[in-house]
């Protein structure tokens, strides 16, 4: 069994919010204790800039700073902490993909994406068709709604060069089978992006074993701070990569006569880096890390089944992904209702979900809907979270209807 109610003690925003149902995790998740203590030890005993000072507190600030990569290497087995880009989520990172390898493409290339994508994995490669002249082909949804493997396997040819696709759905939950995909495309001669935002805090991350050639997450998807995130590029890919920003950091020297830069993943961490939010991200990973993570997705998994199994039992809601390999998130629309005036009588009883397209506007177009309202679990969510959703959802369509 997985304690939720005891771990829930370690999260100071409970304590500061006692009546707070917090089900918008797919957006945001919050930040257990020993998290906010590591950025506050890291502010008060090793501030510092990294990499080139020769006082003790740069010396601090630096093992600190390149120990989170350690970490981070680690979590996702990646085969050397070399491999590892700090960003500032994976939006950033799947820029940095598309402005450093996509300047790689030329006119006619093929990048595949598929109908389930976040906008992040969208308007990078729409904005690099548009400067190299690719072309973009997206794979339909089954009836469930996951990529439809035969409609992808056909989109495949000796043009493509690149698969990107999310490991799990922000919108619906639909996890994607990201090693099928992967062979698939490497058979083709492509390479794989997967955005990993919406996997990493669920499910157990092997890169090596999933076989893509990029992966990339956001860290507070997974408990830790905003504002930093990681990329994993295989070592070959990583290595014929440019950069795409320029200046400190990550330049081996420099004259006005031409610069050369420093060897990766340095030369793509221009300018100071997120160093307090990089230790707050290996305190995350390491507190996650800590947890049994198969009976951390079971007891996700089982709220999800809950609060699915309570809106069958209610007329009017239409519940938006059916995927068999589906995670801890549930994306409902009301017959009578709009989703948004639901989502504020919810928050009037102290309930938080996420409302609108979640920066899946193709997703839900092809669903034939505007926005959702979104629930999503996290470690510390609990039944009685999912049966008191239950009971102000039905209040709050009795009042709307």
């Amino acid at each position: 069994m997985f304690d939720a109610i005891e771990l829930k003690k370690q999260f100071p925003i409970f304590s500061n919010h006692p009546d707070l149902i917090y089900l918008d995790n797919a957006a945001t998740m919050q930040k257990p204790l020993c998290v906010l203590d590591a950025e506050r030890f890291y502010y008060e005993n090793h501030n510092a800039n990294v990499h080139r000072g020769a006082h003790r507190l740069a010396t601090a600030a630096t093992d600190a700073y390149e120990g989170a990569r350690h970490v981070v290497a680690q979590f996702i087995n990646a085969p050397s902490h070399e491999e590892i880009i700090f960003t500032r989520g994976t939006t950033e990172a799947i820029n940095l993909v598309a402005n450093s390898w996509g300047n790689s493409l030329n006119t006619g290339d093929e990048i595949i994406l598929s109908t389930l994508e976040h906008h992040a994995n969208i308007v990078p490669w729409q904005m690099l068709a548009e400067r190299r002249g690719v072309i973009i082909k997206i794979i339909k949804l089954d009836e469930h709604g996951a990529v439809d493997l035969a409609h992808f396997s056909s989109l495949l040819s000796n043009k493509t060069k690149l698969v990107a696709i999310s490991h799990v759905s922000n919108a619906i939950g639909s996890i994607q089978p990201i090693q099928l995909i992967c062979e698939a495309a490497h058979h083709a001669g492509a390479k794989v992006l997967v955005d990993g935002a919406q996997a990493v805090a669920h499910l157990n991350i092997d890169v090596q074993e999933l076989g893509a050639d990029f992966y990339a997450f956001s860290g507070h998807k997974v408990y830790g701070p905003t504002g930093i995130g990681a990329l994993w590029v295989e070592s070959n890919t990583l290595n014929s990569m440019s950069p795409w920003q320029g200046g400190g950091e990550m330049i081996a020297a420099v004259s006005f006569s031409g610069s050369t830069y420093a060897a990766a993943p340095y030369r793509f961490e221009a300018g100071t880096p997120a160093i307090a939010q990089a230790v707050g991200l290996s305190a995350a990973l390491t507190w996650i890390s800590a947890l049994d993570r198969a009976a951390l997705l079971n007891h996700e998994q089982q709220l999800r089944q809950q609060l699915e199994e309570g809106l069958i039992q209610m007329t009017g809601i239409s519940i938006h992904g059916q995927s068999p390999d589906k995670a801890a998130l549930t994306s409902m629309t009301f017959a009578g209702a709009h989703p948004y005036d639901v989502a504020q009588f919810l928050d009037h009883k102290g309930i938080a979900v996420r409302v609108g397209h979640h920066c899946a506007q193709p997703l839900l177009q092809s669903l034939g809907v505007s926005g959702t309202l979104r629930a999503s679990f996290a470690a510390y969510n609990t039944s009685s979270d999912v049966d008191a959703f239950l009971v102000a959802l039905h209040e709050t369509l009795e009042i709307l209807g």
